[in-house]
């Protein structure tokens, strides 16, 4: 089954749903130590063949609270300005409300995938997943701005204060 298509844009098809600690976006708190379950679409259940190989995973989710877009914006939990390019933050305001977050696989218990690194809140629908691969992994990464805003901006950029 592939994404339907409606004229020159594609609609996106929700393989299934995510299971977190979070009510809200604004209660992610600490999510690298976050356990979650990702549960998966009965007639998607097939597309997890393999999957358990793999420690960490990518997986790409909705905005699904958030509305509108801003082409700049403060982008931390703590408002810490100037302003910066919505493209050089992970504001859920965003052109296509879609997000990317790289999960560590803790089991698979059919339909279900029992995950660490959740930072999206509870019934956030889920787009994809993809295996984190050794070709994922770079070397000499720069975090821009971040690398001077000190180290609560750094652990506060990819927060989700709304959306999600």
């Amino acid at each position: 089954m592939t994404a339907k298509r409606g004229g020159d844009s594609p609609r996106l098809v929700p393989i299934g749903v995510a299971h977190t600690p979070f009510s809200g976006p604004r209660d992610v708190e600490e999510p690298e130590e976050a356990e979650g379950r990702l549960e998966i679409c009965s007639r998607y259940e097939k597309a997890l063949q393999d999957v358990e190989g793999f420690s960490h995973l990518f997986v790409i989710w909705l905005f699904h609270r958030s509305e509108g877009c801003e082409l700049t914006c403060c982008p931390t939990r703590h408002s810490i300005p100037p302003p910066r390019g919505l493209f050089a933050t992970r504001s859920p305001y965003r052109v296509n409300p879609l997000a990317l977050t790289v999960v560590t696989l803790l089991g698979r218990d059919g339909r279900f995938l029992h995950v660490r690194g959740v930072d999206m809140a509870d019934g956030t629908p889920l787009l994809d997943i993809k295996p984190y691969t050794d070709r994922d992994r770079k070397e000499g990464i720069r975090c821009g701005w971040l690398e001077t805003a000190g180290p609560r901006a750094r652990r506060d950029s990819g927060s989700r204060e709304e959306g999600g």
